[in-house]
């Protein structure tokens, strides 16, 4: 069975999700609409994708009878209203992180998508990724023994400029919540508390908007273990995400700064191509998720990542914002890992 999708929202990542449907990239799947508020965007992506259908009004998507699931890939702001219209009109969901910016907005959706009985799957890509998912399974299977501690990395090669930081939610909510979310699905554990830290280094304009360029997090988990999530947006040399799990046996190294298996030899030394962009590092996970959602649409199965992870990861990320403002640790009260 072919699931008609439509993609809302299409900036970098839409776009990107857009044109894998498209190229029948993603099994089971067919893009039959798209959606952008801005002028002329919606038209341009559908000329250059074949599309007949687009508008710059998502409402005439969720009302289209000839849609069957919607991509919500639009800001963060507008999430919850789109999840409720989704809901609304029987239509299964997946929607890009972070779920909303509220606790309180989360619990609302959550009770919406329950009442509704459509699925709900939320992008946290990285579980898609198959460098994390074969580390995943090495933890199951027992190959490092218990983990004790987890070091996350996230650098990206530069920052958004302010508009977007305007309306991202700040650090630990934009950038380190993927972190978050690896530390408890490859843990296997909740964390339980966070003491988060950060600075301007290289951006002033982010001083602003209460925000930084540069932030560690440490963690701790409900299992006893404990962990740092660094997250930067200055990488002069390229984008730079990298794991690493501490077992009782052993250990992993999750990530890899080349682009291409290919270094080359000079007088200088020896130099390799380093991964440019988030979209060129987890093409595949990208591809993956969205194969993982047709699949759960067609078959009428839960996600592996759904709401319930989405208001957890949130949780945390809320919470590591309060310790950044107060100073202080702060404590997270219930989950169970996703």
């Amino acid at each position: 069975m072919t699931i008609r999708c439509a993609v809302l929202g299409l900036g970098r990542l839409g776009y990107h999700h857009a044109k894998n449907i498209a190229a029948h990239q993603v099994s089971g799947a067919q893009l039959v609409s798209v959606a952008d508020p801005m002028e002329g965007r919606a038209e341009q992506v559908a000329r250059e994708l074949g599309l007949e259908t687009w508008t710059k009004n998502p409402d005439e998507v969720f009302e289209d009878p000839d849609v069957d699931a919607v991509i919500i890939v639009t800001p963060t702001s507008t999430h919850a209203d789109m999840i409720k219209q989704a809901a609304k009109h029987g239509k299964p969901m997946f929607v890009e992180k972070p779920l909303t910016q509220h606790i309180e907005e989360a619990d609302e959706i959550i009770q919406t998508i329950k009442e509704s009985g459509v699925i709900c799957q939320v992008g946290f890509m990285r579980r898609f990724d198959p460098a994390y998912a074969e580390a995943k399974r090495r933890i199951d299977a027992g190959d490092i023994g218990k983990p004790l501690y987890f070091k996350g990395i996230t650098r990206d090669a530069g920052s958004p400029p302010a508009a977007f930081i305007k309306h991202s939610g700040r650090m630990f909510l934009d950038v380190s919540i993927h972190d978050y979310d690896m530390a408890r699905y490859l843990m296997g554990a909740e964390i339980s508390a966070v003491s988060a830290h950060g600075r301007v280094l290289l951006h002033p304009f982010m001083k602003e908007f209460d925000d930084v360029d540069q932030a560690i997090t440490y963690v701790e988990f409900d299992s006893g273990a404990a962990g740092d999530i660094e997250a930067s947006r200055n990488s002069p040399y390229g984008h730079d995400i990298r794991t690493e799990i501490i077992g009782t046996e052993g250990s992993l190294f999750i990530g890899t700064l080349r682009n291409q298996h290919v270094t080359y030899l000079n007088h200088k030394g020896s130099h390799y191509e380093i991964i440019p962009d988030f979209q060129t590092r987890f093409h595949d996970a990208y591809r993956l998720e969205l194969v993982h959602f047709i699949h759960c649409v067609q078959h009428k199965q839960t996600p592996c990542v759904t709401e319930a992870d989405g208001r957890r990861n949130l949780q945390i990320a809320i919470a590591a914002t309060e310790s950044f403002d107060s100073g202080k640790k702060v404590k997270i009260e219930g989950g169970s890992p996703g």
